[in-house]
């Protein structure tokens, strides 16, 4: 431990944001992840009962089981239960209403995790130049006065590449993790999509028309 520490220190005062980015992306990735566990958005047999309730014409007892579940699956089929009088179109634009806000709601921070995998290089790179800066300031001002040693050269370069490799470390684990919670959400939202265009079709039937041009 103390060893990292020190390793970590030789990189400059730059680590310090480099290390703060990485302890930011791992919280919302732990966070997301469990805000994003299946049984939370869509639980499990909730959209097939919802649609079977329908089906019997249990509207009271769908709209219970919605929301029972506090779920935003359960959310958005409760908006299209509340709106079943309506027309297909309005009803359909109820969906897309609720979806949006629940949506809203399960990529928050996401985007906070991409924006740090995009940062974390530069901050590596700015320490690095930093670092370049003072190593050739030093051996200017070694020149003046004598030979410059290689060996004092060949440290200080390594000392200000080590930020570098730090911040493409935290990018790459912070991207692949953010590329992934991306990926596990628009599983979520199409699940989602799938079972409010289930139960639309029970509420409001398409014409004829509209399934042919759909299909």
């Amino acid at each position: 431990m103390k060893e990292a520490f020190e390793f970590l220190k030789t990189g400059g005062i730059v680590m310090i944001p480099i290390a703060l980015g990485s302890v930011i992306a791992l919280a919302i990735f732990l966070e997301r992840m469990w805000s994003l566990r299946r049984s939370r958005i869509v639980p499990n047999g909730l959209i097939q009962s919802v649609l079977d309730l329908v089906k019997e014409k249990e509207f009271t007892k769908a709209r219970d089981l919605c929301l029972t579940s506090n779920s935003p699956a359960g959310r958005i089929l409760q908006s299209g239960i509340d709106a079943r009088r309506a027309q297909r179109h309005d009803i359909k634009e109820r969906f897309e209403e609720t979806g949006k806000q629940e949506v809203a709601k399960m990529e928050r921070f996401i985007e906070a995790m991409g924006t740090t995998a995009s940062v974390e290089p530069l901050l590596g790179l700015l320490g690095t130049v930093t670092g370049m800066i003072g190593v050739f300031k030093k051996v200017v001002s070694t020149a003046s006065s004598g030979a410059v040693d290689p060996g004092q050269l060949a440290g200080g370069i390594w000392q200000a590449l080590i930020t570098t490799a730090a911040g493409l470390s935290v990018a790459i684990i912070a991207f692949v993790g953010y590329r992934y919670l991306q990926s596990k959400s628009q599983r979520r939202v199409l699940e989602m999509e799938e079972g409010s265009l289930a139960l639309l079709d029970l509420l409001q039937p398409a014409a004829p028309a509209e399934k042919k041009e759909s299909a």
